[in-house]
């Protein structure tokens, strides 16, 4: 497993993960955005307060998903974590645990941020997993704020403090 910063030639590639809606119904980039285009990511990296990583699975020659830190402040040391896996087949293998890992140990070490959050709709075991097996501590639960096929569900806040990282 590999993890590369997200290069101009494959924003057009995660952007159809994100528009996929088995993707895109588990996300949130603020203001009910779901998904993103091209222009947006490359516009959210060249501001520095975005990190953007592909990751690819073993031997893969392609891009398996994409790992992002939005909301970098180095000010105080903080961002909030997403992923996604854009190839379903590389499922239930630890590739997403271990590219968010990779992800985390850049954002407490070269990037020097000392926590980090991140949530998931409550219904969504498997990043849940990731989150846990990364070391992410439940900090709450965010009630009927997340919409999926027109059904209300809440969102699980999770937190990690530098110190905290578990790498699987």
């Amino acid at each position: 497993m590999r993890i590369e910063p997200l290069e101009a030639g494959n924003l057009e590639l995660v952007a159809g993960w994100l528009a996929e809606e088995q993707n895109r119904k588990w996300l949130d980039f603020g203001g009910g955005v779901q998904c993103l285009n091209p222009v947006t990511m490359r516009m959210m990296q060249q501001r520095g307060t975005h990190v953007f990583r592909l990751f690819f699975g073993d031997d893969a020659v392609s891009p398996t998903g994409v790992a992002g830190l939005i909301s970098v402040d180095r000010t105080f040391g903080t961002a909030a974590l997403w992923y996604v896996l854009g190839d379903k087949s590389q499922a239930g293998r630890g590739i997403t645990t271990r590219a968010v890992a990779g992800l985390l140990a850049e954002a407490f070490g070269p990037l020097g941020l000392t926590a980090v959050n991140a949530w998931t709709v409550d219904r969504n075991l498997p990043s849940q997993r990731v989150l846990e097996r990364c070391g992410f501590k439940k900090i709450g639960r965010q009630r009927r704020c997340h919409v999926i096929d027109g059904e209300p569900c809440d969102r699980i806040h999770y937190d990690l403090l530098a110190g905290e990282l578990v790498i699987p």
